[in-house]
């Protein structure tokens, strides 16, 4: 049985006189060799009791038997236990679960992800105002503690002329709203 490069067998008890392929009288066990170990299940009182009816078992299920170690029960020879190796045990989906979000909340949330353009842009408006308020602070606290030169006071007038001239300008009647 199995697919491709999948081999999966069935080991079954069956007449010899029937085809090989034909129907079975009872199958107790299975053999998966693609996997490491293979596994291999056998119901071993099912596996004894036709033995001990004159079941013969064909060379490769005495070979599977003998690893269990029913072969070796049936005859009455040391090592019952067998040579089966048995596979470690999976770890549960759920602890893997517990440590990829362990794992995500340990990462920095900065830059995790990459802005769209027109997100970066926003973002970077937003903080540029945030940038030019701490500026002219800076400058009106300078004037309070020491007296300023005409200089420093020309670029903060000049700025509040050019908005106020480009109000007048405007010949729309909501932006002369907007103004007054």
């Amino acid at each position: 049985m199995g697919k491709i490069r999948t081999p999966y067998f069935r080991i079954v008890v069956t007449d010899s006189r029937k085809a090989r392929n034909g129907l079975s009288i009872e199958e107790i066990g299975r053999y998966v060799p693609g996997q490491d170990p293979s596994i291999i299940e056998v119901d071993s009182t099912r596996a004894l009791y036709w033995l001990g009816v004159g079941a013969q078992p064909s060379e490769a299920v005495e070979a599977l038997l003998k690893v269990t170690g029913d072969w070796q029960k049936f005859k009455g020879l040391p090592g019952t236990e067998g040579t089966l190796k048995v596979a470690a045990p999976k770890p549960a989906k759920s602890v893997a679960y517990e440590a990829a979000v362990k794992a995500a909340a340990a990462e920095p949330a900065e830059g995790a992800t990459t802005l769209k353009k027109k997100a970066q842009e926003k973002l970077a408006a937003k903080s540029e105002p945030a940038k030019a308020e701490a500026v002219s602070e800076v400058p009106a606290q300078a004037e309070t503690t020491e007296v300023s030169s005409v200089t420093e006071e020309t670029p903060a007038v000049e700025a509040v002329t050019d908005t106020a001239s480009a109000v007048e300008t405007s010949d729309t009647p909501e932006v002369e709203a907007a103004a007054e």
